[in-house]
């Protein structure tokens, strides 16, 4: 039988490992149990996924998800943290496994985590996004994702075009995956209390919209983006050689040059790629 950590517990062990949450690391604890539950119900997995999990801590998420899942696998940062997890895990849930792999989530490799199904995990804030994306590309056998990050982080990830808060990560979230926010999460729930609110995001992995280069695509979205004020045609004009150039491969791909970049979907920037290709 699983036994998650409470308050009580959460602050006793990091007591023993002289551990202290660092804003550098952007680590807050969970310390809740009745919201890793629901954290591990909202993602909805089978008996034969393996999770991967980042940024793990004392375990609080961890211990719920064990018995949840066929494995977990476990990226953290912290050393002292990578060496105590397993010792937790077979106190509080013997039944589950789980590997740990003392890692940066942003350097990770394929080689270093296998093949995990899915994501699960209360990312650190300050690299929420980038860990998102490296992990979507390296990792073709993660189908599905739950991440709890930053409220206004999830917003944007899982904007649509035309959404104030659109911008480079909803973009390039969606060539992976559909994004939806699924809930909110309290601030009470951590320790320490963070001062902005968390949400979970959920993602569903899908077929990328095109068979265009992704890395070519990626750049297209960021000087789309570099300037937000500006309409394509000026945004893209030191991307494609001129303004007028730009302008032309814009038309070609059936692309207004005088909308700007948080009008269109990832599919409209993989057609104006392909414009771009057929316009040397």
């Amino acid at each position: 039988m699983t036994s998650l950590l409470g308050p009580a517990e959460v602050r006793r062990l990091a007591g023993e490992l002289d551990v202290r949450p660092t804003k550098r690391l952007g680590q807050n604890f969970v310390h809740d149990p009745n919201t890793v539950r629901r954290i591990v119900t909202a993602a909805e997995l089978s008996p034969d996924d393996v999770v991967l999990e980042v940024g793990p801590g004392l375990g609080s998420l961890t211990l719920a998800l064990l018995p949840a899942c066929r494995e977990v696998v476990a990226v953290e940062i912290d050393p002292v943290l990578a060496r105590k997890l397993p010792q937790t895990a077979a106190e509080r849930a013997p039944e589950g496994d789980l590997r740990v792999v003392q890692a940066d989530a942003l350097r990770v490799t394929q080689e270093q985590i296998g093949e995990p199904t899915a994501l699960v995990a209360n990312l650190p804030y300050n690299v929420a996004v980038p860990v998102v994306l490296h992990l979507l590309a390296i990792l073709p056998s993660l189908k599905s994702g739950l991440v709890m990050v930053q409220a206004e982080v999830a917003d944007r990830m899982a904007a649509g075009p035309g959404s104030r808060v659109y911008g480079v990560p909803s973009v390039k979230v969606a060539w992976y995956a559909e994004a939806r926010r699924a809930a909110t999460v309290s601030r009470s729930v951590f320790w320490p209390v963070p001062n902005v609110d968390s949400a979970l995001v959920r993602l569903i992995r899908r077929p990328p919209p095109s068979d265009v280069d992704r890395e070519r695509l990626f750049r297209l979205v960021d000087a789309a983006f570099a300037q937000r004020r500006k309409t394509l045609r000026a945004a893209l004009g030191t991307w494609a050689g001129s303004p007028s150039k730009a302008a032309e491969i814009l038309t070609a791909a059936g692309v207004d040059p005088g909308q700007r970049g948080e009008q269109l979907t990832v599919g409209d920037f993989s057609r104006i790629l392909k414009a771009a290709d057929h316009h040397p």
